[in-house]
């Protein structure tokens, strides 16, 4: 993918900054002022437009202010788009930090948090349920990812790209591509009838939908394998109970007669599957 030259140069200057702050250990808000310089070169923001720093929340009984508040006006009831939380340069960061921001973010009914300390860069979607429910969207390191992906990742939350609804875009992406949608596709009848099909045609062997089913499950790691057994599958040739009338009830296989709960914010990976 060919990059910007202009935007090239931005990235390699936000390396520069950041590698200065770094020599000389710089605290948070040394850190805060070069990461808000990145904001507004490499991003496209204006930092007196755009970047609020008086954005007040409820902190552990007490008021608080939160690094910058990524929002698009300046008046007192702006709504505010994303939250950004700072730490200084020299610290890696940390699930607590993650919870300290996330408590912000449902203070103010923000759903975006960016938790950076110029180095690594994370972007979290906030759930307001209950429990509430923080999902990792995207993540890079401005030293170690590679000059096009920084270009892509950086573009996601760009100015440009937030003001035509970038975040509510890659949301949606986000949510069709969760474990269970993928699990419910791959395991809905047409998926494993396509399935059935190319392995007969590979090995001229007939396997059952269940047989098929299972040996899907062992591809999967412990916590995918519980949240495909509390999936509905429906098999061809089976018949429907009888049942009383308004009552509807279709038929199902199930992998797992006690099934859990699993948080749908999980990771699934499939496990090596060079020894099956």
């Amino acid at each position: 993918m060919a990059i910007d030259k202009d935007v090239r140069r931005k990235i390699i200057e936000a390396r520069k900054i950041i590698e200065d702050v770094m020599k000389i250990d710089g605290n948070e808000a040394e850190t805060r002022r070069r990461v808000e310089r990145i904001f507004e070169t490499l991003m496209g923001y204006n930092a007196f437009e755009h970047l609020s720093r008086e954005r007040a929340v409820k902190g552990a009984g007490e008021t608080e202010h939160v690094d910058f508040v990524v929002q698009f006006d300046r008046s007192p009831d702006a709504e505010p788009i994303m939250i950004v939380e700072l730490k200084r340069v020299g610290i890696d960061l940390a699930t607590k930090h993650l919870k300290q921001v996330t408590s912000y973010a449902i203070d103010c009914s923000c759903e975006w948090v960016l938790l950076t300390n110029g180095r690594s860069w994370k972007l979290y979607h906030v759930e307001f349920g209950q429990p509430p429910i923080t999902k990792l969207i995207e993540q890079w390191d401005l030293f170690s990812s590679d000059i096009s992906e920084l270009a892509a990742k950086f573009n996601i939350i760009s100015y440009k790209n937030i003001k035509k609804g970038g975040l509510e875009k890659l949301w949606e992406k986000a949510s069709v591509l969760s474990p269970v949608n993928l699990l419910t596709a791959i395991t809905s009848i047409e998926s494993i009838n396509m399935i059935r099909r190319i392995l007969k045609k590979n090995s001229d062997v007939v396997v059952d939908h269940s047989d098929l089913i299972n040996g899907l499950q062992k591809l999967l790691n412990e916590s995918a394998a519980i949240e495909l057994s509390n999936i509905k599958i429906r098999l061809p040739g089976q018949k429907k109970p009888s049942v009383k009338k308004d009552t509807q009830i279709e038929p199902v296989i199930s992998l797992n007669d006690s099934p859990a709960i699993v948080n749908p914010s999980q990771e699934i990976a499939p496990q090596d599957t060079a020894n099956l």
